[in-house]
């Protein structure tokens, strides 16, 4: 791994991950102080979820120029939160992080806050705690006007590269239980910048979707001694070898995509690496450098199912280090909110209010479209 590591004039890290070696010499001419504001949790006792409060979020960079943009290489005449002239790909504390990193979750809080209460002094409609945890930002490239999908496969190892190290390092912190590496796409889905860029957030907790996928994944090995996410790429896979209408879209040697029966979005991809791994890091050199490849294809067929490219939001499910070992396993989901070349799918009454999904396309049917996307481009799918 090319790495080199620095720090923004008010203090933030910057990790520079580069597809070769160079020699960096990083220095922030900027004169700049830390955001103020930081974040707080609070509780939701009803739902038992935590909610992050970040204020100084309402001031972050919103929809700047081209030319204004904050992660473009710095020039000679304008400074960015990137302070050298070219890069590969580069990681930075986010100026106007939702997470603040106020230290760990209280144990007692991180194990079950509603019944913490019952042995404290305090409000039950008012639970809370320093915010804690880290935002980071991934930029997978110099250029402005391009996208992950057009960029080479060497780079997608390089920015694979990228977010196992910054996961390996967040879980290292002791502040940290859960690492969510995500790319939002798009002007309908809400992205802010248009530079083609990620996040990585690093939860103080596990994360409400997962802990119950979690205890899905619990009951399932008490009923049938199986583990979920094996029995469920097995099904899709063997759906794959004989059946013509099966969801897998695409498989490889060592990763298979596909769309599962249980789509919630009109547009909703799983990739499953085929050995059983909880995190980034635990991939082999062979299996990143096969994502990269198989990553491209899937976010190629993406773009050729509409008349715009595609807006999503495309994030890998990592094991809580909370989790016992055999519970869960690593995989990516993404998802658009695009339904038709002029159409979004918006959360209404029965989504946003009561988190009952309603899917306008049948799965099957998108998994075909995702195919035949593939195959029009020369690169096959399915099996």
């Amino acid at each position: 791994m090319n790495r080199t590591a620095a720090h923004l004039a008010d203090g933030r890290d910057i990790f520079f991950f580069d597809d070769a070696p160079r020699n960096r010499q990083v220095r922030d001419p900027r004169d700049i102080a830390r955001t103020t504001g930081a974040s707080e949790l609070r509780y939701d006792p009803f739902l038992d979820e935590w909610v992050a409060v970040a204020a100084a979020r309402q001031h972050r960079t919103h929809l700047p120029s081209t030319d204004q943009c904050p992660l473009c290489p710095s020039t000679e005449s304008r400074a960015t939160e990137i302070p050298q002239d070219d890069y590969d790909v580069v990681v930075f504390e986010n100026r106007f992080p939702s997470f603040s990193g106020g230290g760990a979750l209280a144990p007692h809080l991180a194990g079950d806050a509603l019944a913490a209460f019952g042995t404290k002094d305090g409000d039950l409609a008012d639970i809370r705690h320093p915010g804690a945890g880290r935002c980071e930002v991934v930029c997978f490239t110099p250029d402005h006007g391009t996208s992950l999908a057009q960029l080479s496969a060497r780079r997608i190892e390089t920015v694979v590269e990228a977010w196992a190290d910054r996961t390996q390092d967040l879980y290292a912190t002791g502040q940290v239980d859960q690492v969510y590496c995500f790319e939002n796409r798009g002007e309908e889905i809400g992205v802010t910048l248009h530079h083609p860029h990620g996040q990585i957030y690093g939860y103080p907790f596990a994360t409400p979707r997962t802990r119950t996928m979690l205890s899905q994944a619990r009951r399932f090995r008490a009923a049938t001694g199986l583990d979920l996410f094996a029995e469920t790429l097995r099904a899709e896979q063997h759906a794959a070898e004989h059946s013509a209408t099966g969801r897998v879209i695409l498989s490889t040697d060592h990763w298979t995509a596909f769309v599962p029966s249980w789509a919630r979005w009109p547009v909703e991809i799983h990739i499953y690496p085929h050995r059983a791994v909880r995190s980034l890091p635990e991939l082999s050199p062979a299996e990143r450098r096969d994502f990269a490849r198989l990553y491209l294809q899937v976010l190629g067929a993406g773009d050729a199912l509409f008349a715009t490219p595609l807006p999503y939001i495309s994030g890998w499910h990592q094991a809580p280090l909370s989790a016992p070992e055999t519970d869960f396993r690593l995989h990516l989901q993404l998802f658009s909110i695009r339904r038709a070349d002029n159409k979004l799918k918006y959360l209404a009454g029965s989504e946003s209010g009561m988190g009952v999904f309603i899917n306008d396309i049948p799965p099957e049917e998108m998994a075909q479209r995702l195919r035949d996307s593939l195959a029009e481009k020369g690169q096959g799918g399915g099996e």
